[in-house]
């Protein structure tokens, strides 16, 4: 029996399923996004043209890389935890997944598309995952400029711009320093197995940074450990090695946190809080604006063609303006809601920990509406204080 995954090679959400698929010996075969199957059959039944999608042996869909995970999960794939017992842990494998999939776009954009020189033929090819089957050259050209532009735009409102190349650069090395620290001790970030703090980080480090060109050989120069993470999250195979072994398989000691771990949180703090905040801030103004959106309508139906727009955002010293997509609030809800089902006395050390490491205020970061999940699509739910 098995699974279909739609996808694409350099596509950042597709690599954090297709991690998950790999490490734990999922049965599937990949099909690329631009194929007959996926635009005719797929596409219609998901009402928009998204990646990463599976078909499970039955003909279900599902869309969207955590859930993918998540029903993967639920039907006993996992060889280890994805989802920590501890409470803390848990809590800290929610943060890394959502600054992973939304934290690194800045850097994830800004080495892909600005170093033309080194990374454009690459990328041409890499991009034909998308593109219809048998295109002619001209006509396939002519499809790639258009979908990088749309990219290279895409960058802009993530944060990328020539006035701040070189504070990413800086926020990326540092980041790359931090994990390289952590990395050498610990086979994974919570310790001794992939937990969903991996696969959050996974999509941008694996698909982005860790296969173009440029940014890839920078990793591998600066950064060995964080490369050889990004292969070990890449193989269905348990490769043992001295971190593995001494690990034993077994998470970090909650009450015994790695410095190194803690250092990874307050670069988080630094990069990326200030850029959440404000977009809570700038989707509680858009709902306060549009009271007539009902419970259950997708968050981007026809009230919200433009989208929330652009939040400003203090960042590194620098004005930028950023993209609001509602999809964060899920995944901070994922967050919020781990810390919610704990006893007070767990919450109490959750709440420590997150403080000292400046990240307690993302648990009062709420909008006005939660948003949730149905029929493979963002929709605004229930009010909430």
């Amino acid at each position: 029996m098995t699974y279909t995954l739609y996808g694409m090679a350099g596509s950042l959400y597709t690599a954090r399923a297709r991690s998950y698929m790999r490490m734990h010996a999922v049965p599937f075969t990949e099909i690329k996004a631009g194929s007959e199957e996926f635009t005719g059959e797929i596409v219609p039944q998901i009402g928009r043209w998204i990646i990463p999608v599976i078909k499970t042996p039955e003909g279900s869909i599902v869309q969207d890389g955590a859930d993918i995970i998540d029903h993967l999960d639920g039907a006993g794939f996992s060889k280890n935890p994805v989802y920590p017992d501890d409470p803390l842990l848990l809590a800290i494998a929610h943060l890394f997944e959502l600054f992973g999939s939304h934290g690194l776009l800045r850097p994830a954009m800004h080495y892909r598309w600005n170093f033309d020189e080194v990374n454009l033929h690459f990328l041409r090819e890499t991009f034909r995952d998308v593109l219809p089957s048998g295109l002619p050259k001209e006509a396939e050209d002519a499809a790639f400029l258009h979908a990088s532009g749309r990219m290279r735009k895409a960058a802009e409102v993530f944060g990328v711009n020539p006035e701040t190349y070189k504070l990413v650069e800086e926020s990326y090395a540092q980041f790359l320093l931090l994990m390289e620290r952590h990395l050498r001790e610990h086979p994974f970030i919570l310790g001794g197995h992939a937990t969903i703090a991996d696969y959050g980080l996974i999509g941008a480090m694996y698909a982005h940074l860790g296969r173009d060109p440029a940014p890839l050989r920078l990793m591998q120069v600066s950064s060995p450990n964080v490369f050889r993470w990004v292969e070990r999250m890449n193989m269905a195979e348990v490769f043992v090695d001295e971190a593995m072994d001494r690990s034993g398989g077994k998470l970090v000691d909650s009450k015994d946190m790695p410095a190194s771990l803690l250092h990874l949180m307050r670069f988080i703090s630094d990069d990326y809080l200030p850029e959440i905040t404000a977009h809570v801030a700038r989707a509680n103004n858009w709902l306060e604006r549009h009271a007539e959106v009902e419970t259950g309508s997708p968050t981007n139906n026809k009230s919200m063609k433009s989208g929330m727009g652009l939040a400003p955002v203090e960042w590194r010293g620098a004005a930028i303006e950023t993209v609001v997509i509602p999809y964060r609030f899920y995944l901070l809800q994922r967050l919020q809601d781990a810390l919610d089902q704990q006893s007070k006395d767990d919450q109490s050390a959750i709440r420590a920990v997150f403080e000292d490491t400046g990240l307690e205020s993302l648990f009062s970061l709420h909008t006005n509406r939660r948003v949730e999940r149905q029929d493979n699509q963002e929709v605004w739910g229930k009010t909430q204080s």
